[in-house]
């Protein structure tokens, strides 16, 4: 008969999770392009918390990183800015990557039309 060990067992890694997109803008200002994203996440302290974002194209190019410094515990969800991001000409859509301490960066793609 086989045994099920209890989830208290299991690797405190199982039960990270990535930060989750909850939205995102561009704003173009003279040449270059100006982000917000607002981002949620379970931070629970320096251990894991969400502590960047990125522009990419869909190719995986990255154009822009918005490190995070802190934990934002009791600041849910929250909302960060990046300017000064290049996009080359042509370029309709891109999309914000977001990245853990715990997880790295994760899978999920939130895409950005530029306008």
């Amino acid at each position: 008969m086989r045994r099920l060990l209890p989830l208290a067992f299991l690797p405190a890694a199982a039960f990270a999770d990535d930060a989750v997109i909850e939205g995102a803008t561009a704003a173009r200002t003279g040449g270059t392009w100006t982000f917000e994203v607002t981002l949620s996440h379970g931070d629970t302290g320096w251990d894991d918390y969400a502590d960047g974002w990125r522009i990419v194209t869909g190719d995986g190019i990255e154009l822009g990183t918005r490190v995070l410094l802190h934990p934002h515990v009791d600041e849910q969800p929250f909302t960060r800015s990046l300017s000064g991001v290049t996009i080359p000409d042509g370029l309709a859509t891109v999309y914000v990557e977001a990245r853990t301490t715990r997880e790295g960066w994760g899978e999920a793609r939130h895409p950005v039309a530029l306008k």
